[in-house]
């Protein structure tokens, strides 16, 4: 690998890196305000909406990501909806994680003691804003490693968006590939910068788990 392939391909594969951590950015704020829909509303009282979250949890973690992403990305097309790459992306995979976070908050909310929340309404809160201020700060605690591994997970499988041409790194890792004949050096490049990423995501987790810690 010379100085004249860095300095040619280097580029793209930052350009690559800047794509796929956006749309896991985006992915993962999305899934989880679905997913905390997804969660409450699958500890629903309601049976219907209780029925319908955990159909709908069923059928996303029972399909593949792959799948999901062409009925998105063609689904809408026939529909005369023309969504940026993008934005196709992040709808697919958003869908997709929420599924996985809703289980994650909902147990996250489950293992908060029942006493808390008594607690609270013994002292006049109602069941919303004990929710908001006592329960989740609690839940959120519990579940911030599971969440974390959720956003390191998605950062590497949204690498699927390539198949369909998104500019992402594991498409930057196909063109190089191309133009270069070279079969292995491209995507051992593309391998290193998945790790490097989750490993300072991870890192970073890390951190933010020490000061909620020492908080307490």
């Amino acid at each position: 690998m010379s100085i004249e392939f860095l300095q040619t391909y280097m580029p793209l594969y930052f350009q690559g890196a800047g794509y796929t951590i956006a749309l896991s950015f985006f992915s993962v704020i999305l899934g989880v305000l679905l997913g905390t829909g997804l969660a409450l509303a699958k500890m629903s009282p309601k049976k219907i909406l209780s029925k319908l979250a955990n159909g709908y949890i069923q059928v996303i973690r029972g399909t593949p990501l792959m799948v999901q992403l062409f009925i998105i990305y063609y689904g809408l097309y026939t529909l005369n909806i023309d969504l940026p790459d993008f934005a196709s992306g992040v709808i697919t995979i958003s869908l997709n994680s929420a599924a996985y976070i809703a289980e994650i908050i909902r147990a996250g909310i489950q293992a908060v003691d029942k006493g808390q929340m008594e607690a609270a309404r013994s002292i006049g809160m109602n069941q919303n804003l004990a929710m908001s201020k006592i329960i989740y700060p609690q839940a959120l605690k519990n579940i911030l490693p599971a969440l974390g591994n959720e956003f390191i997970t998605l950062m590497k499988e949204s690498s699927i968006v390539s198949v369909i041409g998104m500019q992402d790194l594991m498409f930057k890792s196909k063109v190089v590939a191309g133009a270069t004949f070279m079969p292995f050096t491209p995507y051992l490049i593309a391998a290193v910068f998945y790790f490097v990423l989750t490993s300072i995501f991870t890192k970073l987790l890390e951190i933010y788990e020490r000061r909620l810690k020492q908080s307490d």
